[in-house]
C-alpha cells in the first residue's frame, strides 16, 4: 500500500525525479508506510501495475506519474540592465474588452521587477518581486512614488516554477499567483486606459527608452509568456518587428543545492582542516533562512586549551560568543530581525589576529574584534547542531530552518557529495530542498490579529482586536446590553459585538440599566436642540446625521432588538411642518437602511400618515390640522414624538422647508437612537423528550467556528448539537451530570475537549457552553471554570466538512438526545429568517414591482408600479366624467429625494427631459378625447427636434419628429381628465375647446416615467400632489373581466366535484339507514343548487348593471363612460380597451 501526499502548489511532473534509494516498504498487508514528497506535485492520473504475489499470496504494487504533453518556451534574463523583453502594441490595435498576461516564473533573487505596463497619460502598472512577495504599483509617471494596490505570494524566490496571471478589466483587476487569485480594484481612470508597451524583466520607458526606478530587474527564468493568447517568446525567436529582447532561449540559472535543518536531531559535520587558512585562520561562509528567533548556527573547538566557538541567532539577532573554561571569553552582536523567512548571508573570518562576522554584506551588517589568543579550527565544524555524543553539548536552541552557498577556505562545499555520504556526516538533514513555509500567507489571523511564526507553528497576536483565542477568533464583548445586564454589570459604557464571532467590528454604545428595560443609546453628531432663523441663502435648511457606529453594525444591532425608537421634535412659530391635511409637506425627513428614504410623518404618528402626534390622538390646536406647527400661528408651538417603525430607523436626513419667510422662527431635536430588547439572548427552545430535536441547514465552520449557548436540565446526559459527513462529525454533549465533552473529526481521528464541573450540572439552572474550533486548538468552556484546549495536528488535516444537517437537542447517529431548555444559540449559519427568497420568488413582483427581502419571506414593493396588490398585478383604473379632472403638480426637484425609492406620493424626482415614457390604458366611446396631458416648462433655444413613438395595442408603432423653437427642460404638471385653469391657458383654441370637453370612460394603470399620478389620486390623496375637481371614483372597469362581460368567471368554489349518487356499502345494512342517507344526500344536494342558482343570478345582474345597463345609467357612478351615440344604438355598442 503507498500513500502519496501531495501539497497545494504545482510543478511539471515531468520535471520530478524521486530518489527511492533503500527506502523502506511495506513487509506486510496491514501496516502503512508512507513517505511525504518534499517537492509539492499535482497528477492528472495515478497508474497501479500488478508485478508479482508475494510469498504470502499477496499482491505487489508499483506507483508510477505520467505527465501530460506540454509545450515550453523558456528564456533566461541574468538581471542586467540590458537583459530584458519589451513588446510594443501597434497604434491601431483594437482595444479589448480585458487584457490577460500569464506566464511561470523562477528565481533565487527575492526582489526586481518583473512585468510593467505602461500606458496613455503616464500610467502604469507595474509587478515587482519584494521579499519574495509579489506587489502590483500603480505609477503616475516615470519618476513618481509608486502606490501598492496588493500583494500576493510568499517565498516566491524559491528556485520553482510559479503561475502569473493578471487579467484587466474595465474596474478592476484579477490578479493570480499559483492558485489565490486576489480581485484589485482599481481607479477610475484605469476604464479607458490602454496599453502602450509591455516591458519584462526592467521597467522601459516607451518614450525615452530610460529605465523607471524600481526594486531592480528581474534575475531568472520565464516560459511561456502570453499576451492576450499572443506567444511573446516565440515573437522574439523569430525577431518579430514588435518585440525586442536580449535573452537567452533556455534557463541557464545556476542551481544551488540547499539543505534542511527540520529538528532538534539535525546536524551537519564537515571536516574543518579546509576551513583553516595557511596563516592558521578561519575563513567559513553560509547563507540561511529561518523563522525562528533562536537557534545553533555553526561551533567547533579551538585547537588551544578547550575553547569553543558558538555561532548562533538570539532573538533574531547573530550572536558570536568564545567560551573557555565555563566563561565568555569574547561576544559579538550584528544584525536584527533574521527571522524574516529571507536568505541572510554570514562569513566568518579570523585572520592575523583580527575577528570579524558579517551579515548581508550589501547592507553593512557587521562585527569585529582584535582576541588576544589564535581563533582557528580544532578538527570538526558542526552546522546547525551538535552530535550529543560529543565531549561538549549544545547549550542553545538548535536550529531549524535552511541553508546553501556552504564555503570553507572560499571553497564551496559539495552538498550532493554529502548527501552521498563521500564528504562528512550529517543526520535528519533534507538535503537538496528548502522545506520552509510560510504559515502566514494566506494568514490565519481574524479581525486584524497579527500573525507571526516559528519554524513548526504560527501565532496570532490578539492586542487591541477585541478577539481572542488562537486566531483571534472569538469575541471578548457581548452582543448586546441585555447580555452585560445579566452578567451583573450596571449603567456605563460598553463594547457590544453584534455578530458575536463574525466581521462586524464592535461598537461602542451606552447601556441604560436603571430602567425596566435595558436600553442601548447610540449617539450621533447633532442630538442638541438647534433653533432656526429665516434665512436667504435657500428655501429649505437640510440636516444629516452621522452615527458614532458603521451603517452594519447599525442595521444588525436594530433588527437584534425587541424595540427601537428614536425621538424627533419641532417647535415653530409662524413655520409650517407637514402642510396638512391636503397640500404637499414643506418639510420631511429620511430614515433608515443606508440614505434612508423619504419619510412624510413626524414622531408619535403611523407611517405615511403625513400627520404629527396630535393629529393621532385628535387634540392639535387647530382642528383642521394634523399637526400644531400647520396652524402656522404667531405663538410657539411644538409637535414632537417618538419613531417606533424599525424600518424607518434611524433618522438619517432631515429637511426643513417653510422657514424663509419674515417672522418665521424654528427649532428641532433629533435624539439618540435607543434600543432594548435582544432577539437572541431570550430565543430558547424546549426538548420534552429524548427523541425531540430541531434541524438546520449544515453547520459552516471549514476553518474555523464558535458555538455558544446555554441550557439548563434535570437529565444526567444528552447530545446538545451534533452534525455528520462522511467521516467528519462534530458534537457537543452532556456526558455526565458533572462533564461536558466536545468532540470532533477532521481527518486525523476523533479528538475529545472534556470539561469537568465541581457541582451538578442536572440542577435546572442556566449554564453557558462556549466551544470554538480553528486550524490551530480546540477549546471549550463551561460557565467561568478555565477553558481546556486541545491541539490540533502540526502537519494534519484541518478543513471540517460535513454534510448533513445540524440537529439540536438530539443526533442523526441514533445517541441519546438532551431533555430540557436550550437558549441563545449562536453558531455560524444559523440565523433566524431565511434571507433570498427574491432569488426564488422575486419572479413574482410583477410590472416594475422589486422584490424586498423579509426575515421571514418577502413583499413587493409597488413604489415604481402604476399597478398595486400583493405582486403589483391589481390594475388601478377608475371612472371619468366629463367633469373630472386628476392634476398631478411637479414641485422644484430637490436633491435629498431625486435617488431616494420612497412612495410616488412624497417622491418629486429630477424631471429634465431626455426621453420620457408614458402609458396608460383606456376605454371610451366619446371621439376626440384628451386622455393624457403634460404642461412643460420652455426654455427659449436653438430648434429642438424632438421624435415622438407612438404605439397602441399591437399595432406597428409610429414616429412623429417634431421642431420646437425651445427647449422642453422640465415638467410643471401632468393633467388626467378635463383640462381648465391655469393649465388650459397656453393651449391654443382648438386644444382648449377640446380640453374643455373632459374625459368620459375609463383610465388605467397611468405611468409618467416612474410617477403614476391615477394611482396617487386614488390610494394616496392626502399626501399626494394632487388636485381633484369633480366625481372620481376607484372602479375595475379596466380589468379584464370587465372588458368582457361574459368571460368565464375564475372563483374557486369549495364544492368543486360533484357527487353522482349516494355511497352505497357493498355489505347489506338496515334498509332504514340508508334511506335516511339518501334523503340527507339529496336535501344537501338541492340546496347546494339552489345557492349556486341565486349566486349565478346575482352576479349576472351585478354585470348587467356595470356594463350594459342603457342610457340611462349615466347617473352611476361606476359607469365608466358617456354614451354620446344613439341611444337605440347603445345597448348593443360594445367599448374596446385600448392600450396605449
Amino acid at each position: 500500500m503507498i500513500l502519496l501526499y501531495t501539497s497545494a502548489c504545482i510543478i511539471n511532473l515531468i520535471n520530478v525525479c524521486f530518489r527511492c534509494k533503500n527506502s523502506k516498504s511495506n513487509s506486510n498487508a496491514d501496516s502503512v508506510v508512507q513517505y511525504k514528497l518534499q517537492q509539492p506535485a499535482v497528477a492528472r492520473f495515478l497508474r497501479l501495475i500488478p508485478l508479482d504475489w508475494n510469498p504470502s499470496g499477496r499482491i505487489g504494487l508499483r506507483l508510477e506519474t505520467y505527465g501530460c504533453p506540454y509545450t515550453s518556451d523558456v528564456v533566461s534574463l541574468d538581471g542586467s540592465s540590458s537583459s530584458s523583453l519589451v513588446y510594443r502594441l501597434s497604434p491601431g490595435t483594437r482595444r479589448t474588452p480585458r487584457d490577460v498576461v500569464s506566464l511561470k516564473f523562477k528565481t533565487v533573487r527575492n526582489s526586481g521587477s518583473l512585468l510593467h505596463a505602461e500606458g496613455d497619460g503616464g500610467l502604469s502598472l507595474s509587478l515587482e518581486l519584494e521579499r519574495g512577495k509579489l506587489q502590483l504599483l500603480l505609477r503616475r509617471g516615470s519618476s513618481s512614488e509608486p502606490r501598492r494596490l496588493a500583494s500576493l505570494g510568499s517565498l516566491l524566490d524559491d528556485q520553482h516554477w510559479h503561475h502569473l496571471a493578471v487579467e484587466r478589466r474595465s474596474s478592476h483587476l484579477n490578479l493570480t499567483v499559483d492558485k489565490h487569485t486576489e480581485r484589485v480594484q482599481i481607479p477610475a481612470e484605469f476604464s479607458h486606459w490602454e496599453i502602450r508597451q509591455l516591458s519584462v524583466g526592467a521597467v522601459q520607458n516607451p518614450d525615452s527608452q530610460k529605465q523607471v526606478v524600481s526594486k531592480g530587474n528581474f534575475r531568472g527564468c520565464l516560459e511561456n509568456l502570453l499576451y492576450n493568447s499572443l506567444n511573446l517568446i516565440q515573437l522574439v525567436k523569430h525577431k518579430d518587428h514588435q518585440v525586442k529582447g536580449n535573452v537567452t532561449f533556455s534557463c541557464v540559472e545556476p542551481v544551488s543545492v540547499a539543505v534542511t535543518f527540520p529538528g532538534p536531531q539535525s546536524f551537519l559535520q564537515l571536516p574543518g582542516a579546509s576551513a583553516s587558512s595557511s596563516s592558521g585562520g578561519v575563513s567559513v561562509g553560509f547563507q540561511f533562512r529561518t523563522w525562528n528567533k533562536a537557534g545553533l548556527l555553526l561551533t567547533f573547538g579551538l585547537p588551544q586549551e578547550g575553547g569553543v566557538v558558538w555561532l548562533y541567532l538570539n532573538e533574531a539577532r547573530l550572536r558570536l560568543q568564545i567560551h573557555k573554561a565555563g566563561r565568555a571569553l569574547l561576544e559579538l552582536t550584528a544584525g536584527s530581525a533574521l527571522n524574516d523567512g529571507q536568505w541572510h548571508s554570514v562569513e566568518l573570518n579570523s585572520r592575523r589576529g583580527r575577528l570579524s562576522i558579517t551579515v548581508d554584506k550589501e547592507e553593512g551588517g557587521g562585527a569585529h574584534a582584535s582576541p588576544t589568543f589564535p581563533v582557528a579550527i580544532q578538527s570538526q565544524l558542526f552546522f546547525g547542531g551538535k552530535n550529543d555524543g560529543q565531549e561538549c553539548r549544545n547549550p542553545f536552541n538548535v536550529f531549524q530552518g535552511c541553508m546553501r552557498l556552504l564555503t570553507l577556505d572560499n571553497q564551496d562545499v559539495d552538498l550532493i557529495m554529502v548527501q552521498q555520504k563521500e564528504l562528512g556526516t550529517f543526520s535528519n538533514l533534507q538535503i537538496d530542498m528548502c522545506g520552509i513555509i510560510d504559515r502566514c500567507s494566506p494568514s490565519r489571523c481574524e479581525h486584524g490579529g497579527r500573525c507571526s511564526q516559528s519554524w513548526i507553528a504560527f501565532h496570532c497576536n490578539c492586542s487591541d482586536s477585541g478577539y481572542s483565542g488562537a486566531t483571534c477568533h472569538s469575541s471578548v464583548y457581548e452582543q448586546s446590553c441585555e447580555a452585560y445586564k445579566h452578567n451583573g454589570n450596571t449603567s456605563g459604557h460598553f463594547y457590544i459585538d453584534v455578530d458575536g464571532s463574525g466581521p462586524i467590528r464592535p461598537q461602542l454604545v451606552y447601556c441604560n440599566m436603571t430602567e425596566e428595560n435595558t436600553w442601548m443609546v447610540i449617539q450621533h453628531n447633532n442630538t442638541e436642540a438647534t433653533r432656526l432663523r429665516p434665512s436667504s441663502l435657500g428655501n429649505q435648511h437640510s440636516v444629516h446625521f452621522d452615527y458614532a457606529t458603521e451603517e452594519e453594525q447599525l442595521s444588525v444591532a436594530i433588527s437584534q432588538s425587541e424595540h427601537c425608537e428614536q425621538e424627533l421634535s419641532y417647535q415653530c412659530r409662524r413655520s409650517r411642518l407637514l402642510n396638512t391635511p391636503e397640500g404637499s409637506p414643506f418639510s420631511w425627513w429620511l430614515g433608515g437602511p443606508g440614505a434612508g428614504r423619504v419619510q412624510t410623518y413626524w414622531g408619535g404618528a403611523q407611517p405615511g400618515s403625513q400627520q404629527c402626534a396630535c393629529g393621532l390622538q385628535g387634540d392639535c390646536v387647530d382642528p383642521q390640522h394634523y399637526c400644531n406647527c400647520d396652524a402656522d400661528r404667531m405663538e410657539w408651538t411644538e409637535d414632537s414624538g417618538l419613531l417606533t417603525h424599525k424600518e424607518s430607523l434611524p433618522v438619517r436626513s432631515l429637511v426643513l422647508g417653510d422657514i424663509q419667510r419674515p417672522g418665521s422662527e424654528a427649532a428641532y431635536r433629533v435624539g439618540p437612537l435607543r434600543c432594548h430588547g435582544d432577539k437572541n439572548f431570550w430565543n430558547a427552545a424546549f426538548f420534552d423528550k429524548e427523541t425531540s430535536y430541531l434541524h438546520f441547514p449544515t453547520f459552516h465552520g471549514e476553518l474555523s467556528a464558535d458555538i455558544s449557548f446555554l441550557f439548563k436540565t434535570t437529565a444526567s446526559s444528552g447530545v446538545f448539537l451534533e452534525n455528520l459527513g462522511i467521516k467528519d462529525f462534530i458534537r457537543i454533549e452532556l456526558s455526565s451530570s458533572t462533564q461536558v465533552v466536545f468532540s470532533f473529526d477532521v481527518g486525523n481521528g476523533p479528538l475529545e475537549v472534556r470539561v469537568e464541573s465541581s457541582v451538578p450540572l442536572d440542577d435546572n439552572r442556566w449554564h453557558r457552553v462556549r466551544a470554538e474550533r480553528n486550524v490551530k486548538e480546540a477549546s471549550l468552556r463551561l460557565d467561568d471554570l478555565p477553558a481546556a484546549t486541545q491541539e490540533a495536528p502540526a502537519d494534519g488535516h484541518f478543513h471540517l466538512q460535513l454534510n448533513s444537517q445540524l440537529f439540536i437537542g438530539g443526533t442523526a447517529s441514533r445517541q441519546k438526545g438532551f431533555r430540557g431548555c436550550i437558549r441563545s444559540l449562536i453558531t455560524p449559519g444559523v440565523r433566524p429568517g431565511c434571507p433570498g427568497h427574491c432569488s426564488s420568488y422575486g419572479s413574482f413582483c410583477q410590472n416594475r414591482g422589486r422584490c424586498v427581502e423579509r426575515v421571514n419571506g418577502f413583499h413587493c414593493d409597488c413604489g415604481l408600479s402604476a399597478y398595486t396588490g400583493v405582486f403589483c398585478n391589481t390594475e388601478v383604473s377608475a371612472s371619468f366624467k366629463s367633469g373630472t379632472s386628476v392634476s398631478y403638480t411637479f414641485k422644484e426637484p430637490y436633491e435629498l429625494s431625486r435617488n431616494s425609492s420612497a412612495l410616488p406620493s412624497s417622491i418629486y424626482s429630477d424631471t429634465t427631459l431626455r426621453g420620457e415614457n408614458v402609458s396608460l390604458s383606456f376605454r371610451t366611446s366619446q371621439s376626440p378625447a384628451v386622455l393624457f396631458y403634460c404642461q412643460l416648462v420652455l426654455q427659449r433655444a436653438p430648434p429642438h427636434h424632438c421624435l415622438f413613438l407612438l404605439q397602441v395595442d399591437q399595432n406597428p408603432r409610429e414616429d412623429f419628429n417634431l421642431t420646437s423653437d425651445g427647449e422642453f427642460n422640465a415638467v410643471k404638471s401632468l393633467v388626467l381628465g378635463k383640462v381648465h385653469g391655469e393649465s388650459s391657458d397656453d393651449l391654443d383654441p382648438d386644444l382648449a375647446r377640446l380640453g374643455s370637453l373632459g374625459f368620459t370612460g375609463c383610465l388605467s394603470v397611468v405611468s409618467f416615467n416612474s410617477i403614476s399620478p391615477l394611482k396617487a389620486a386614488l390610494l394616496h390623496p392626502d399626501t399626494s400632489p394632487v388636485i381633484i375637481t369633480g366625481p372620481l371614483a376607484r372602479s375595475n372597469c379596466g380589468s379584464s373581466a370587465s372588458a368582457n362581460p361574459y368571460a368565464a368567471e375564475n372563483t374557486h368554489h369549495l364544492s368543486g366535484r360533484r357527487r353522482e349518487g349516494p355511497l352505497v356499502n357493498a355489505i347489506r345494512t338496515d334498509s332504514a339507514l340508508i334511506g335516511g342517507l339518501i334523503a340527507v344526500v339529496i336535501f344537501v344536494v338541492v340546496t347546494g343548487l339552489a345557492i349556486t342558482a341565486r349566486f349565478l343570478y346575482r352576479r349576472k345582474e351585478t354585470y348587467r348593471n356595470q356594463e350594459v345597463k342603457g342610457v340611462n345609467q349615466d347617473d352611476s357612478p361606476d359607469f365608466p363612460f358617456n354614451n354620446q351615440a344613439d341611444p337605440q344604438n347603445a345597448s348593443s355598442e360594445n367599448p374596446k380597451e385600448y392600450f396605449i
